[in-house]
């Protein structure tokens, strides 16, 4: 018997950070999985042995500080400082996987005027991080999940092939909606001035052909989608795109003398349409 591979550290560690400029202030929330690896981990599976064992306490301990320290606007950097703290305090630790999730937070306006310390949250979709590095490669992704999204008319499917198992009928007028997972790898030789603009200018990129073009399919949004992302922001190398079709089925309302044109849906979560890819340069 043999360890094929391992993988240890602290998971769902929260942290808040103020980012104060002056009176007015800035609030990052982040929870962060931090994961340990190298080739002398065996032993403490196979023989009882902690001698390299960091703590998970430890971990916990380093991301909070670390935080304290060196956490601002952007995730990406304090990813990359977390795993090269561990790369470099311990020579017997040769990878390390940095994995956040965001809880967005706007500043409150008071009749029209944003509010310095005030806040609600605005979580249009989670921002998500996840870095793998060792001590000669980085691998650095970021994006998002849990983007809802909805287009209530310019949408059809069409032209598809059919057998004695087709139901669907063919339209061009329907509701499509999906719950986006999205991420986007950087090249770790040209970084962007700023991970957080970078980020802003490419969900910007989904939503534009999103709202502009016809829909003739999902597989049409997520190309153009991933495609201008790629086009306006030259330091991410691929992007990967998951979307689960949540389907809005017309009521049918003629038993009640009624004619629903595309008017009164029930939303369904499952089964669902499930449409993956990935794109690169």
């Amino acid at each position: 018997m043999k360890i094929i591979s391992q993988q240890y550290g602290k998971a769902r560690v929260r942290v808040m950070k103020l980012l104060k400029d002056g009176p007015v202030h800035t609030v990052k929330e982040l929870t962060v999985k931090t994961l340990l690896d190298g080739p002398t981990y065996g032993p403490s599976y196979t023989a009882a042995d902690n001698s390299m064992v960091v703590p998970t306490d430890t971990v916990k301990n380093t991301i909070n500080c670390l935080a304290f320290d060196q956490l601002g606007p952007d995730t990406e950097l304090f990813a990359l400082a977390l795993a090269n703290h561990f790369l470099t305090k311990y020579d017997h630790i040769t990878r390390v996987i940095v994995e956040t999730e965001e809880r967005l937070w706007t500043r409150t306006s008071i009749d029209g005027t944003p509010h310095p310390h005030t806040f609600t949250q605005a979580q249009p979709a989670i921002p998500i991080v996840k870095l793998e590095a060792t001590a000669t490669t980085t691998v650095l992704e970021s994006g998002i999940k849990d983007l809802l999204i909805l287009k209530s008319t310019e949408a059809g499917f069409s032209d598809y092939p059919k057998c004695d198992f087709t139901t669907l009928k063919e339209t061009r007028e329907r509701i499509v909606a999906t719950s986006l997972l999205a991420t986007w790898l950087w090249n770790s030789d040209t970084p962007p001035t700023s991970y957080s603009a970078a980020n802003a200018t490419i969900l910007n990129s989904f939503m534009k052909p999103f709202a502009e073009k016809y829909s003739e399919s999902v597989q049409q949004n997520l190309w153009d989608m991933g495609t201008l992302a790629l086009e306006t922001v030259p330091e991410i190398t691929r992007i990967s795109l998951a979307a689960p079709n949540k389907h809005c089925n017309l009521i049918d309302l003629t038993p009640f003398n009624r004619e629903n044109h595309h008017t009164l849906f029930v939303p369904t979560d499952e089964p669902h349409g499930q449409i993956e890819v990935t794109i690169g340069r």
